[in-house]
């Protein structure tokens, strides 16, 4: 049962990881949603014990590990606000450039840095001939 957790849980950070090496956000995202996915299956499969469940253990019955369960609980919570922050941003980012592809964002943003250096630079270049 572990390999299967362990082929599951590779798999998962695979494609995850693939997406996240992607130019578009929105797999971007996805591939970080799934990389966390995968930690989150790999605590499950640590804490992989058979037994009773451990808030009402009875006498002499072996109790399931309840550290791992109350982790990946933390860890799937925390991956829904994570996942709602960079869906956030991606909205964002897609509202102000108009595209979803880091191509486009990168090319829009290098284009709006050379217009504020060359103004920098005629300020720089006027202040220079007020001084003389």
């Amino acid at each position: 049962m572990t390999l299967v957790f362990a082929l599951a849980a590779s798999t998962l950070f695979g494609i995850g990881a693939y997406l996240v090496l992607n130019r578009d956000l929105l797999r971007v995202v996805l591939g970080i949603v799934l990389v966390s996915q995968a930690a989150t299956l790999t605590l499950i499969a640590s804490g992989l014990t058979r037994g009773a469940a451990p808030i009402y253990p009875l006498v002499g019955s072996s109790v399931s590990d309840p550290l791992s369960q109350a982790m990946a609980l933390t860890a799937l919570v925390i991956g829904l606000a994570v996942t709602a922050l960079l869906l956030a941003l991606v909205l964002r980012v897609v509202r102000a450039y108009r595209s979803n592809a880091l191509d486009d964002v990168a090319q829009e943003e290098a284009a709006h840095a050379e217009r504020l250096e060359r103004r920098d630079a005629r300020a720089h270049e006027d202040e220079e001939a007020a001084a003389r």
